[in-house]
């Protein structure tokens, strides 16, 4: 048996882009969820506030899980230049289109098997 720890997909926002999906292992997998554990209970915690600060709050927390997810799960963009320079996880998350991170995190999402209400953070 061969096993290859990695996949291409191809974007589908702009199909000249690939990404380097890392496969989910066990030690991965809760390596992950240690990270995630405590941005989602601040998540949950913030959407349950009445006053807009909780709010944002929420949306800031949210948008450093999708980061988390794009940085922990992505090896290689190819296809993609940013201001000159071959793209990274990093760079991507940082000055990058904004459609290919979400579409970055979905694809590492996808690859955890997370369920529907665990998508959502």
């Amino acid at each position: 048996m061969t096993y290859h720890s990695t996949l291409s997909i191809r974007a589908t926002v702009a199909p000249d882009v690939s990404f380097t999906i890392q496969r989910v292992s066990v030690a991965r997998r809760l390596e992950l969820l240690r990270s995630v554990r405590d941005l989602t209970s601040r998540i949950e915690f913030y959407r349950a506030g009445a006053v807009l600060g909780d709010k944002l709050d929420a949306s800031i927390a949210s948008g450093e899980v999708e980061s988390l997810y794009v940085t922990w799960g992505v090896s290689r963009i190819e296809g993609l230049s940013i201001d000159g320079t071959e793209a990274s996880p990093e760079s991507l998350i940082e000055s990058g289109p904004e459609e290919l991170v979400r579409e970055a995190a979905d694809l590492v999402r996808a690859q955890l098997g997370l369920s529907e209400d665990e998508r959502k953070n």
